[in-house]
């Protein structure tokens, strides 16, 4: 199944700078590491969301569960993202959908 609403899905700006590219996030740091070394920078940042959009958008849901916080659902879709350097990784993503909405938000992205 595609993910429900995917039309709506938003990325906000902030999760891209402030975690997925953070080297200083205690959790995204990790990731930070990967996509800065296949050359995502704050220099791409409207590319790299194109690319989360794109999956989000054309690739299928592979699990889903319900959020931390159990006021809604996780989903996750794993599809292919084109880095700077040229290359193709296969990355997981992860939308969630609160209970009644019809957003879904951008929670987390890394490699498979």
């Amino acid at each position: 199944m595609k993910l429900p609403y995917r039309k709506n899905a938003i990325i906000h700006r902030r999760k891209i700078t402030h975690y997925l590219l953070s080297l200083t996030h205690p959790v995204g740091k990790s990731k930070a590491v990967f996509f800065r070394g296949i050359g995502f920078n704050e220099e791409n940042i409207e590319r790299l969301k194109q690319n989360l959009y794109e999956i989000v958008q054309n690739d299928i849901v592979t699990k889903t569960k319900p959020s931390g916080d159990n006021k809604g659902m996780n989903y996750e879709i794993i599809g292919p993202l084109m880095a700077p350097n040229g290359k193709i990784y296969p990355i997981r993503t992860v939308w969630e959908i609160k209970n009644g909405a019809i957003i879904p938000s951008f929670i987390t992205a890394y490699p498979v």
